[in-house]
């Protein structure tokens, strides 16, 4: 069974005039123990995703399953119910959205715990900061006194220590440093290993690559590929797709790149859209 089974998704968004079509009938799921990748450019529908799972978008149409339920038909009582059993959590791009400033780490770390009413939380605060790699000397800091990297990684602590069954990660790389990068992907490669569900939202094709075991490609709000990792990366389908494989640093082939470009922009001729 699917942790999460999105079909049929629209979101579409009101403008003076017409409206924007954000989502254009995507459908994705991701099982217990899967971590699939996200990938887009900016204003590809990639954060719009991320919300609607979480609640924050109310779809045009269609279904968002989670765990059993179909969220999309949540009320504001369900949603809270939801998240209080901490079955999703995210990781925003920016830590410092999710970290209350006046907060040391350890009392951001424990008030999910204390809604949750657990026990021991002094004990799991202390387990889950060392599962992220940061030293217990942190936990009386404020979210501003540590760097980039230890904060991202303190985020990704508040996600996992209530034991979500999926975690969304929207751009969780993208405002750190190359070397906080690397720590906090392998760090997502160990919860992936460990049997976390991920769903790993980015436009960075070569972050999420070496992550995700299937990578989904999101272009215009519609999903052009949803296929294993290795067969995107190797074997790229769509000239969107071939583009973003041709430009990812680790994965770049300049020949391939002017291919997949001329391509993407005779499709975008096609579609009547601005090149």
């Amino acid at each position: 069974m699917s942790l999460l089974e999105i079909s049929d998704l629209d979101v579409h968004y009101r403008r003076r005039v017409g409206r924007l079509h954000a989502l254009r009938g995507v459908s994705l799921s991701l099982s217990p123990g899967e971590t699939v990748g996200v990938i887009g450019e900016t204003g590809s529908g990639k954060s719009t995703l991320a919300r609607a799972v979480l609640g924050l978008v109310r779809p045009t149409s269609g279904r968002i399953v989670v765990d059993g339920s179909d969220v999309a038909a949540f009320n504001q009582r369900q949603w809270r119910e939801l998240r209080r059993r901490g079955i999703v959590q995210y990781v925003f791009q920016d830590p410092l959205k999710s970290l209350d400033p006046d907060l040391t780490i350890a009392e951001s770390l424990a008030e999910p715990l204390r809604i949750q009413g657990s026990a021991d939380i002094h004990d799991t605060v202390r387990k889950i900061l060392s599962r992220v790699r940061l030293d217990g000397s942190l936990l009386d800091r404020l979210p501003g006194e540590l760097s980039g990297g230890q904060r991202q990684r303190v985020a990704v602590a508040r996600a996992l220590i209530t034991s979500p069954r999926l975690v969304l990660l929207d751009e969780p790389v993208s405002a750190l440093d190359s070397a906080n990068r690397v720590q906090v992907l392998e760090l997502l490669k160990e919860l992936r290993d460990a049997g976390t569900a991920l769903l790993f939202i980015s436009h960075d094709l070569g972050s999420v690559a070496g992550v995700a075991d299937r990578i989904a490609v999101l272009y215009q709000g519609e999903v052009v590929e949803d296929r294993p990792a290795s067969s995107v990366i190797n074997e790229p389908v769509h000239p969107y797709t071939r583009l973003l494989v041709s430009s990812a640093p680790t994965l770049r082939s300049a020949a391939a790149g002017r291919a997949a470009r001329g391509e993407l922009r005779t499709l975008l001729n096609l579609e009547g859209a601005p090149v």
